[in-house]
């Protein structure tokens, strides 16, 4: 539980962080709330020769809007995008998830972009991020780059970042008005992770039929995932008990479900037609 020896930097700004990085061989890692990094390196999965603090960079914090997307700051902590005014308004959701992470010590530390950017299978904000669209904008030696986080988590803790690079903010799609939206999970007694998590984003037409849907699964399998089986289902349907049971019992076909000494397979796969006919029935109903 002791980590293995490091340095120690603050960096003043992006720039500085990047060039951090590349001056330090590959031996570098960046450091913000520390909620993911610290328990692996007291664990010595990692052990970087420094790590580059950019918990004071003011350039990385801040919620606005622009166009018809949300701009949040990687450094922006759960508890600012649980309670900001311009998400709580136009995507909902993440603030209901922000609300959800762990207690509040880490609520309180830990950040929007580090939440992301780590694609641990079980974090909560990936379940919102995907069914807004999100994209991560990152900064590294060849200039500022976009990936939306379906192209960026390829795997559990596997991304696309590109070396000696940081995620400056995390930026996410407005949903139509007349959607609503919610995140339900069922979480881990001891860890608080979610062992299914579940984000919705539906809306009806005029006429009573769904014509926006997105359903997004987070904690089950290998990666978050969008339950496109559920959406395909549902698309064009009015919305009843039967129709939304009958749907939610495809969630689980998007994605292998995991298994450990807490939830099989089989159990994961329950979890997750339960949570989302519940979310589901919670805002279409």
């Amino acid at each position: 539980m002791i980590p293995a020896k490091f340095d120690y930097v603050r960096a003043e700004s992006i720039e500085q962080a990047v060039q951090l990085l590349q001056e330090s061989d590959g031996e570098g890692k960046l450091i913000a709330g520390g909620h993911s990094l610290l328990p692996l390196m007291k664990f010595r999965l990692t052990e970087p020769g420094k790590l580059i603090d950019i918990s004071r960079i003011s350039e990385l914090k801040g919620v606005r809007k622009a166009g018809e997307r949300i701009i949040v700051g990687a450094m922006t902590t759960h508890r600012e995008a649980a309670v900001d005014p311009v998400i709580k308004e136009h995507i909902p959701v993440l603030a209901q998830a922000a609300r959800q992470v762990g207690d509040i010590q880490i609520r309180n530390r830990g950040t929007v972009g580090g939440n992301i950017a780590h694609a641990d299978p079980a974090a909560d904000l990936p379940a919102a991020a995907i069914v807004l669209d999100a994209e991560l904008t990152i900064q590294g030696e060849d200039g500022e780059e976009t990936m939306s986080l379906d192209s960026f988590i390829i795997g559990p803790l596997i991304t696309m970042m590109p070396e000696n690079s940081i995620v400056t903010n995390v930026t996410f799609a407005i949903p139509p008005s007349h959607t609503k939206s919610t995140y339900l999970k069922y979480f881990h007694p001891a860890s608080g992770y979610p062992v299914v998590g579940v984000s919705v984003v539906a809306g009806t037409s005029s006429d009573g039929k769904i014509d926006y849907i997105k359903v997004g699964i987070t904690g089950a399998g290998d990666m978050v995932f969008r339950a496109e089986a559920v959406e395909d289902a549902l698309m064009g349907q009015t919305p009843s008990e039967s129709v939304i049971e009958s749907a939610a019992g495809l969630a689980a076909e998007s994605a292998d479900m995991g298994s450990d000494l807490f939830a099989s397979e089989e159990y994961r796969e329950q979890l997750c037609k339960i949570y989302t006919a519940r979310a589901l029935k919670s805002v279409l109903l």
